[in-house]
């Protein structure tokens, strides 16, 4: 259930104060009238597709571990090892 469907239905249904509302849930009871005064059910965040830092280096540190798995546990690099190889 949604942030502020709970903020509605504490007050409209409920009959709940405003100031016991922002006890139970921490905002401000000015944020609390804010919400109540408008329509909006859920604000809305844009997700932004961004590509991964590791994505110029995925392919050779595949093929780094695939490599490394077929060795003993002794042989093998460490992170910070084959971190220092990529930089």
């Amino acid at each position: 259930m949604g942030f502020l469907r709970i903020i509605r239905k504490w007050a409209l249904r409920d009959k709940m104060p405003i100031r016991e509302i922002a006890r139970r849930t921490g905002v401000s009871r000015n944020t609390i009238k804010k919400y109540l005064r408008t329509g909006i059910v859920e604000p809305e965040f844009q997700i932004l597709d961004r590509p991964s830092k590791l994505d110029p280096y995925a392919e050779k540190l595949t093929g780094w571990l695939l490599s490394e798995q077929r060795k003993s546990r002794k042989e093998r690099r460490t992170a910070k090892q084959m971190h220092a190889d990529l930089v």
